[in-house]
């Protein structure tokens, strides 16, 4: 089950997530009311530059902890209370966010790995608070409820970004939570994921090995931390990086005609192999670049496409997509294993 769904301006025009949410609530269905989420980009442009974190708490007093945590490590620039709408959902978390820089000198630490840093301490050591986002003028906002719900409940109709997904959850064995609902995300990724990571074990094991700790219960989090790894520590293209997590089978990789293709396939199979995702998933992923998704090779699980010449559109079915438009120059399913990427306009507008 569950159901995904995203659009990307390749101009960087910016709307409302009116439309994405008409995607997911075709998609109710796909979902069981224990979790849905969306993340927008482009959304703070007045603090473009400053990494923003949306916080979730329990409690105050967690809420407090991670307050102090923050000015202690960060220049504040901004901090307010993320608005919600409680007549949708009464019993429900508090919600802070925090525009900041790191308090860092350049050649003491990289400021993207200080951050992700700080939100491993957050998630593992502040009892009862976790970090929803914490990428530069993007945001999560998730929880429990419908995909109607979750829209109404964190007013994103008052938002305007370029880029939107959305999810609608539908737990197996994992647990409803609001922590636990997707979008995941780490500085400019978020993912959502349709289906099962059953090599969540060795996934997160890998991940451990290089700084990440995983505490959201429930697989796809490895997704948004591979993707960091991968591609903003390790420097690999978004392409290989897709080939590293669903690579083709050994069969068809012995079978590349150019021989360096060949062995630099091989290669990351080898040197990535814990990185692997195994299972059936439709993975959409966005980034401070744009868009992709990823599906595993067998196609367990649905993803189809839609572009028009301004825009492009995901979703986990055909009939969703025509919820976001109603001309599209092409609708394609794609193939097993086979990436879509879209990457914003060379001349697209800033923000």
């Amino acid at each position: 089950m569950c159901g995904i769904a995203g659009l990307i301006s390749h101009q960087r025009e910016k709307e409302t997530g009116e439309r994405i949410k008409k995607a997911m609530v075709l998609q109710n269905d796909r979902g069981n009311g224990l979790g849905a989420g969306y993340a927008a980009y482009g959304i703070y442009p007045v603090y473009r530059d400053h990494y923003a974190f949306q916080v979730m708490a329990e409690t105050s007093f967690a809420l407090n902890a991670v307050s102090e945590l923050l000015h202690n490590n960060f220049w504040v620039a901004h901090t307010e209370e993320i608005a919600v709408w409680d007549k949708v959902i009464t019993d429900h978390p508090l919600f802070m966010r925090y525009f900041v820089q790191p308090k860092i000198r350049e050649k003491e630490s990289n400021p993207d790995d200080f951050v992700m840093e700080k939100v491993m301490h957050i998630n593992t050591s502040i009892d009862g608070a976790f970090v929803c986002s914490s990428g530069k003028n993007m945001g999560v906002f998730k929880g429990v409820g419908t995909p109607k719900d979750i829209y109404e409940f964190f007013r994103l109709d008052e938002y305007h970004g370029y880029c939107w997904i959305g999810h609608n959850r539908f737990p197996t064995n994992t647990p409803g939570w609001w922590g636990g609902a997707h979008p995941f995300n780490l500085l400019g990724f978020s993912i959502v994921h349709n289906g099962e990571i059953s090599s969540y074990g060795i996934n997160k094991r890998y991940l451990e090995a290089n700084g990440y700790i995983c505490t959201l219960l429930t697989d796809t989090e490895v997704v948004a931390y591979l993707l960091d790894l991968l591609i903003r520590r390790h420097g690999l293209s978004i392409m290989d990086a897709v080939t590293v997590l669903a690579p083709p089978y050994w069969s068809t990789a012995k079978r590349y005609s150019d021989p360096k293709q060949r062995d630099k396939m091989i290669g990351m199979k080898v040197i990535y192999e814990p990185a692997m995702l195994n299972g059936p998933f439709a993975i959409l992923a966005g980034f401070d670049g744009g868009l992709f998704s990823i599906t595993d090779n067998t196609k367990l699980r649905p993803m189809t496409v839609g572009t028009t010449s301004e825009y492009t559109y995901f979703a986990s079915e055909v009939s969703a997509l025509y919820e976001m438009e109603q001309d599209f120059t092409q609708v394609v399913t794609p193939r097993a294993g086979q990436p879509v990427i879209v990457k914003y306009h060379t001349n697209a507008k800033g923000d």
